[in-house]
């Protein structure tokens, strides 16, 4: 049976009233003015099987919540003849001209092109930029791929979860917040508010920057930093620990090692992503949970660690990877191995929402995390102000489902122009004393 025989059964047993599909899924949208729109190439081989929606606009916005961030949002809106719009989210830290760049480059690809096609245009767009895609082309994949998924979900009347098989819990998506506490008082203090509000799990770091062989002196502070974690937070609040990469092999070794006894949730990068070999070497030295993944690129990437075993949490970032279809084959994969899933989003309010959806569907999703501390900052009340609700704030420690089709919610275009474009923005540089290059 083909799929328009298909709508036109359910249509005709009442189902399709109660999904409310769109009309345009089946017949020509109301709204159609019948210009003529591109044909992307390969478009072709699909008139017969696809739905009668097409893009007729690609936008995307650089938005900085301050003029000198190193972190400017980078927003997409894909415009359909059908009225519906979807937005996405391909923020990339320290090169968003170039990620305006690339979304701009993939216009000939997009625009005429049916959006419920996802997987077709994500394959496109990375086997046709020839050069598999870095962080500049993954973080534009991502921002156009999100915005069909919301297409998608507003067409059919249903959130992504669901179009993805879930929820897989109906409580809502496991997050933690980042400890933001410097003394033993203080951690607390984070304990007791934590209690308050049901929040079950925090994230820091370790302080300073390290050398590839380091000092006793320069250990001993890492561990005690560590310990300090533990003794403030309690041994009821799970604690992951990011090393950020800042430390060698040789330095994490000794460090996963001598933090054994405080059950730490997880350690994260304890070593650059791409030595996965070294990686698997610190990984041997220690039953503490090893996470990475929020610099990877597409599932492809995460082959090496999930084949050799090396990492038990991955990380990946929705805005980078390649958006929502690459964070669930990541998913799947891992899955199938037995490795959980704690994506990375530190960046905007539509990415965090889309992870929040993948999230909801995977059955080895494990925590969620957000560059947040439990009070909310300057950017949680723009993002608010701009959506309508606080997106990507937890309630009792769990970040609730959409209720609303797409990815559930709504923007305009002139709520952002309050926050212009700075600019591109390097990230930090951090050097050592002797002037050489430092992970950070």
């Amino acid at each position: 049976m083909k799929r328009r025989q298909f709508i036109t059964t359910l249509a005709g047993a009442g189902v399709a009233g109660q999904l409310k599909l769109h009309p345009a899924l089946g017949a020509e949208p109301a709204g159609d003015s019948g210009v003529s729109l591109p044909s992307p190439l390969g478009a072709r081989a699909f008139r017969s099987v696809g739905s009668k929606v097409k893009i007729t606009n690609m936008k995307v916005f650089g938005v900085s919540l301050t003029p000198d961030s190193d972190r400017p949002y980078v927003f997409v809106k894909l415009e359909t003849n059908a009225g519906v719009v979807g937005w996405g989210e391909g923020t990339l830290e320290g090169k968003a001209g170039a990620v305006i760049e690339c979304v701009n480059d993939f216009r000939d690809f997009i625009v005429g092109s049916d959006p419920m096609q996802v997987e077709h245009h994500w394959q496109s767009m990375y086997v046709h930029s020839f050069y598999r895609a870095g962080p500049v082309i993954g973080s534009a994949i991502s921002g156009i791929d999100q915005a069909m998924w919301d297409i998608r979900g507003k067409l059919l009347d249903l959130p992504v979860y669901e179009l993805l098989g879930g929820p897989v819990d109906p409580r809502g998506v496991r997050g933690y917040y980042h400890a933001n506490a410097r003394s033993r008082e203080d951690l607390i203090r984070l304990r007791e508010t934590a209690h308050e509000q049901g929040i079950t799990c925090f994230k820091s770091g370790i302080p300073g920057y390290y050398e590839w062989i380091e000092t006793h002196s320069k250990i001993k502070q890492a561990v005690e930093g560590m310990e300090l974690l533990r003794e403030g937070l309690g041994p009821d609040i799970d604690i992951g620990v990011d090393f950020h990469a800042k430390t060698s092999p040789t330095v994490a070794s000794i460090l996963v090692k001598e933090v054994e006894p405080l059950n730490l949730l997880f350690i994260e990068e304890p070593c650059p992503p791409e030595n996965v070999k070294a990686m698997a070497r610190i990984a041997a030295r220690s039953t503490t949970p090893i996470a990475t993944g929020e610099r990877l690129v597409a599932a492809y990437s995460c082959r090496e660690l999930v084949a050799m075993g090396v990492v038990d949490i991955l990380q990946t970032d929705i805005n980078h990877v390649g958006g929502i279809t690459a964070l669930w084959k990541v998913g799947a994969m891992a899955e199938a191995s037995g490795i959980s899933m704690a994506p990375h989003a530190c960046e905007g309010p539509i990415g965090g929402l889309a992870t929040v959806h993948v999230d909801a569907a995977m059955p080895n999703f494990l925590v969620q995390e957000i560059c947040s501390g439990v009070q909310p900052a300057m950017k949680e009340k723009v993002w608010e102000e701009w959506l309508g609700f606080p997106a990507m704030r937890m309630v009792d420690g769990r970040f609730p489902l959409p209720e609303k089709p797409g990815l559930g919610f709504e923007l305009s275009e002139e709520s952002l122009k309050k926050y212009p474009f700075g600019g591109t923005r390097p990230m930090a540089r951090v050097f050592h004393r002797d002037g050489s290059v430092a992970e950070w």
